[in-house]
């Protein structure tokens, strides 16, 4: 845990600008290789994976969020391809996280409450069920936490129809191209950002801003 002693120190005021370059090769590849250990990782999709990922990547405790494909019938989809709706892949997100600094299940409240759960293969005027809301998990425990979330959002009655959400064990993952790589940051004007990412992100800042990076 020396990354965390060190970054007491330097809130205290005990850690020189000197001793921090003191630190050895050897000792900051132990942290990296440490941190990255811990890293644990999610698979969701919620509509459009431009909105997902610019969702999540504000979030604090993701170390690493890529858009891609799963849940599908072929190996290595073209964008093409899962759009036609005829390969089953959903449009997800594969995200990398600290569960140190963040939970699966806040992970979850999340990803429940920036898009609707309740559409069946469709997200606003993504319509497919390439757009589907679906969790996939990793681990018998993360599929236990998302049953749960959606019981207990269903007896909040949060929204007026029953949660749809599909949860199904991760099998395979299959990167996006490379263009859709961090859209949101790489196309903040377009108009499908303006007027359907925004407003997401606005909602994202209202609800979790105590999360956020």
């Amino acid at each position: 845990m020396k990354l965390f002693v060190l970054i007491f120190s330097l809130l205290a005021g005990g850690c020189s600008q000197n001793s921090i370059h003191s630190k050895t090769t050897e000792d900051m590849s132990e942290l990296n290789h440490h941190n990255t250990a811990l890293l644990e990782t999610a698979t969701f999709g919620s509509g459009c994976f431009w909105c997902t990922e610019a969702v999540f990547l504000r979030v604090q405790g993701v170390h690493s969020v890529v858009s891609g494909y799963s849940g599908g019938k072929i190996s290595n989809p073209t964008y093409r391809e899962v759009t036609s709706g005829m390969t089953g892949h959903a449009e997800v997100i594969q995200i990398r996280f600290n569960p140190e600094e963040v939970s699966y299940l806040q992970l979850l409240e999340i990803f429940f409450k920036t898009h609707d759960p309740t559409t069946l293969n469709r997200q606003g005027a993504d319509v497919g069920t390439q757009y589907r809301s679906v969790v996939f998990y990793h681990s018998q425990q993360q599929k236990e936490l998302a049953e749960r979330t959606i019981d207990a959002l269903d007896k909040e009655k949060i929204w007026n129809d029953p949660i749809v959400t599909e949860i199904t064990e991760f099998k395979a993952f299959y990167q996006a191209e490379d263009y859709h790589q961090n859209y949101f940051a790489n196309n903040p004007n377009q108009a499908y950002c303006q007027f359907v990412i925004v407003p997401k992100l606005n909602k994202l800042e209202k609800l979790f801003q105590d999360m956020l990076k």
